[in-house]
């Protein structure tokens, strides 16, 4: 099916406070994830994938390590106009505030609605570990003749009540939505799950300004809370069924409609351990459908001596010897001789002395882990620099340790 003209606005000012102290220093969009990634790199892979190339990404909270890997990783054409991934700070049109809501946040840019003069506005967020291709959501919104279409995750009854469940009938038109209710919906043709939103939208360009300027005078800020009820009177919202969702080279093993808010410590270290084992729940290796940016400059990784079992190893890494097992070790780590790692998520230049024993633990980047140190094995562990979640998982933040 033929598309219209597009314009996307992902929204990437998250705080991230619940993935503390990860977020630190950057937005939670901008947390490295993987053996070589960040989160934002998954929404803007399935846009590029999508072939969808006009994306202005909104961000707002301690967003410079997020600007500069989108200007180091993701230059798009800077000869055809229409491909670009542009930043996109607050403006501050209405007054020195940031932005006040999701819907407060395209409405501070609507100039660049009208500028680019599209036909449908594409509004997702950037926390999530995903794959979709977003092409399959348009045509969907294109033959149901829809205003809004909501990508709709169907999810076991008995979870929906942590999320906002959206009501539909069985043409997926959406009639209402419930706010983490006690009492979830069902979805209309399976009583045992329920549609929750994730989030992402697909707007008629028209719809989205008209509704925008009316929440800004009713000083609405939020396109779940405010502005999507508003619309259901019109009947021309409809939801779209994400399990649906075909992606090419997807393997048999994998979980069918894989999707994960990476907001709390336990659930970004459960994420990681998804994409281990020889059949994870999530595969990382898909050429057909990849995940950007994919070029690293680091030389090979360099393993003297060590045992590695179920593990992800980046580029540029040194492992003198070593027992590694259910672990990521990204880009320029440095295990040295007679170290343990277990359960454990090592991010960028990261240098684990002799010696060292490290159990159930992030460590951020650029820190030096002592000789001899025990992480993650007893309840009186070190805790100067050591963060430790409620989920027992220890933290050691952004150049926490240091020789």
């Amino acid at each position: 099916m033929a598309h219209p003209k597009l314009l996307t606005f992902i929204l990437a000012g998250g705080k991230g406070e619940r993935l503390f102290p990860l977020t630190s220093f950057r937005s939670k969009p901008a947390v490295p994830f993987g053996g070589r990634y960040r989160i934002v790199d998954f929404v803007l892979s399935n846009f590029i994938n999508s072939q969808i190339y006009s994306i202005y990404l909104l961000v707002q909270y301690k967003s410079q390590s997020l600007i500069e890997h989108i200007r180091k990783h993701w230059v798009l054409s800077p000869i055809v106009r229409d491909h670009f991934i542009a930043v996109v700070p607050p403006q501050m049109r209405m007054g020195p505030e940031w932005f006040q809501g999701t819907a407060d946040a395209v409405f501070q840019n609507i100039n660049l609605i009208q500028q680019q003069n599209p036909e449908l506005v594409i509004i997702f967020g950037a926390d999530h570990i995903y794959r979709m291709d977003i092409r399959q959501m348009i045509d969907f919104h294109l033959e149901k003749q829809a205003d809004v279409t909501v990508a709709a995750r169907p999810v076991p009854i008995e979870e929906a009540s942590a999320f906002g469940v959206i009501q539909t009938d069985s043409e997926h038109r959406i009639i209402g939505f419930q706010e983490k209710p006690k009492n979830p919906t069902p979805m209309p043709d399976n009583p045992s799950m329920a549609y929750v939103s994730m989030g992402n939208y697909i707007f008629s360009s028209r719809v989205l300004i008209n509704a925008l300027i009316e929440a800004q005078r009713k000083k609405q800020h939020d396109f779940g809370a405010h502005i999507l009820p508003d619309l259901v009177e019109t009947g021309k919202l409809f939801a779209y069924d994400f399990s649906k969702n075909i992606i090419p080279g997807m393997k048999d093993y994998e979980e069918r409609g894989y999707w994960r808010d990476v907001g709390t410590i336990k659930a970004y270290f459960d994420a990681h351990r998804d994409m281990l084992g020889e059949k994870p729940l999530f595969e990382l290796d898909n050429p057909e459908w990849p995940i950007y940016p994919s070029g690293q400059k680091a030389p090979a990784s360099k393993i003297i001596n060590a045992e590695i079992v179920n593990s992800l190893i980046a580029e540029g890494v040194t492992i003198k010897k070593a027992k590694i097992k259910n672990s990521v070790i990204r880009t320029g780590v440095v295990i040295e001789d007679d170290v343990v790692v277990e359960d454990a998520i090592i991010m960028n230049n990261t240098i684990i002395r002799k010696g060292s024993h490290l159990r159930n633990v992030i460590v951020d980047k650029m820190n030096v882990i002592k000789e001899g140190s025990r992480i993650g094995y007893d309840p009186d562990d070190e805790r100067f620099g050591l963060y430790i979640d409620s989920s027992g998982i220890r933290v050691i933040p952004r150049e926490g340790w240091k020789e």
